[in-house]
């Protein structure tokens, strides 16, 4: 395998990750209180640590079927739109299809 096709599936992967852990991102607020608390009570690290790996697994699992839905591009379109720049492209697209037409 090249090192284009290596580094695009990494990156792919980070985005999965990246997209569940913003959806999640107020989650990890409650789960770091919980777990500051649970060291204070003496509860093991080790268990800790697992939550925060199940945390992890299902922020990439979250943001794998948040792009195998297409959520992304429905979440890409709505900033679009208000987007100044893109209302600008959509405009002088539409004057050059309505200019093509006549």
């Amino acid at each position: 395998m090249n090192w284009e096709m290596s580094a695009f599936r990494i990156l792919l992967w980070k985005a999965f990750f990246d997209k569940g852990f913003g959806l999640l991102n107020y989650l990890k607020y409650i789960l770091a209180i919980a777990g500051i608390g649970a060291v204070f009570q003496g509860i093991s690290f080790i268990w800790i640590i697992v939550i925060g790996l199940i945390y992890a697994v299902i922020c990439l699992i979250l943001g794998r079927w948040w792009f195998k839905n297409h959520l992304i591009d429905v979440e890409n379109e709505i900033n679009n739109q208000f987007n100044p720049f893109q209302r600008e492209v959509r405009e002088h697209i539409k004057r050059k299809s309505v200019h093509r037409k006549t």
